[in-house]
């Protein structure tokens, strides 16, 4: 059996951190942000034909960044307007990410806006809201000639009360589809971010439920609205791409409302379904994510790999949904997992657990290009290891566990 005669540390050179390639905007501060009109082409203010427009979910004292670019100079206005109690702030920052304007209510009703003229150059629109509560709001950037999503606080209305919706997207919960009545068969529709951005139901009695949105070429969000224009949950990439909701605890008979909206093409159709919560099947799909302990009373599939010699390999078909394998450590020591692609394309990604349902160790691209890597200490005992692939994506991946044992 090999020994670890320098210690555990002596395996730190093994454990690399993955290589992160992500483009910066406005200095550090656009890391991550979201291009307005969907893509790096499509958001330059000065010749698109068209505002860009999207949903922003801003949780738990987080911000919205929306990118933008300038290739000439352009009189812009950017606006952010909340949904139901939502007030948000809004800050334009530069290329240098040095801060060029800041609004709170110049849009009106709570709404921000900033009217400017800038130089070319990619810039960012920063949503926070005021008092930091979960918010969902509406952010569009334009030139000053389009169409405005706010009011402005000096502006006359610019429609009568009998006008239409304006046919860019649905404009509240009020105006989208009437779903009807939850009943055990479930509810559900079709439609895309653009054109059904909103709909509603309701229950007759108290009912947990679930809203799933799917479509990972859109890659929907959902946001769950209470009767009283309350948020009750917000979701991206529950699944994948593709969002969820639960509501475990019961919700009170009234109405409710879904907002949908999408990241990557909010022209593409989504599905969308309500239905009973099961508690049975959501807990399968943390299992089938990798994201809790199967248990090992032989309800879920799981290949027992039995007590680990000193080393082992073993080639599997792995898809999205997590394959389990159980092994034994009859002593203390150190447990190195590797998962490697075979052929190209494999995204692996690994998760540990004890016998308890404790997560150990966790890992998507610590090895080599995107193979996963973990390294934990153990005891003796029986571990739970999950292996799926990122995405949609199935083909081979070999696993192989390492132990070592500390020097006498």
């Amino acid at each position: 059996m090999p020994k670890l005669h320098l210690g555990f540390a002596a395996l730190a050179t093994l454990i690399a951190a993955p290589a992160v390639a992500q483009d910066t905007f406005c200095g550090e501060a656009g890391t991550g942000g979201q291009w307005i009109g969907g893509a790096a082409e499509t958001s330059d203010i000065a010749t698109t034909e068209n505002f860009g427009e999207q949903m922003a979910l801003v949780l738990n004292g987080n911000r919205y960044v929306g990118l933008f670019s300038i290739s000439e100079a352009t009189e812009v206005r950017i606006e952010a307007a909340g949904r139901g109690n939502g007030d948000p702030t809004l800050s334009l920052l530069g290329p240098d990410g040095a801060e060029i304007a800041t609004d709170d209510d110049s849009g009106g009703n709570g709404a921000s806006r900033i009217e400017t003229t800038l130089e070319p150059g990619d810039y960012c629109a920063v949503v926070r809201s005021f008092d930091d509560s979960p918010m969902t709001a509406f952010v569009r950037v334009g030139r000053t000639d389009m169409e405005a999503l706010t009011t402005g606080v000096d502006d006359a209305p610019e429609s009568s009360p009998n006008s239409t919706p304006s046919p860019e997207r649905v404009q509240g919960c009020a105006d989208g589809r009437d779903l009807g009545v939850l009943s055990s068969d479930g509810l559900t529709y079709q439609g895309s971010a653009a054109d059904a951005g909103f709909a509603r139901f309701t229950l007759d009695a108290p009912t947990a439920i679930s809203v799933t949105a799917n479509n990972t070429e859109a890659d929907p969000t959902l946001t769950l609205i209470g009767p009283d224009d309350e948020t009750l949950g917000e979701n991206d990439d529950f699944d994948g791409l593709n969002s969820r909701i639960d509501a475990a605890t019961p919700l009170a008979a009234g109405t409710y409302c879904i907002a949908l909206d999408a990241i990557s093409d909010r022209s593409l159709p989504i599905d969308v379904a309500v239905s009973a919560y099961d508690a049975a099947a959501a807990l399968a799909v943390l299992f089938s994510k990798g994201e809790a302990a199967p248990p090992l009373d032989g309800s879920v599939a799981i290949v027992d790999l039995g007590a680990l010699p000193n080393r082992l390999r073993r080639d599997e078909q792995i898809t999205g949904n997590a394959t389990w394998f159980s092994l034994t450590l009859d002593a203390p020591g150190l447990l190195l997992v590797e998962a490697i692609a075979s052929g190209a394309g494999g995204d692996p990604w690994l998760v540990m657990y004890d016998d308890l349902g404790r997560e150990v160790a966790q890992d998507d691209d610590g090895g080599d290009d995107t193979n996963a890597r973990m390294v934990a200490r153990t005891v003796p005992g029986t571990y739970l290891i999950g292996l799926k692939q990122v995405g949609d994506q199935t083909g081979f991946v070999r696993l192989l566990a390492e132990r070592f044992v500390p020097a006498p």
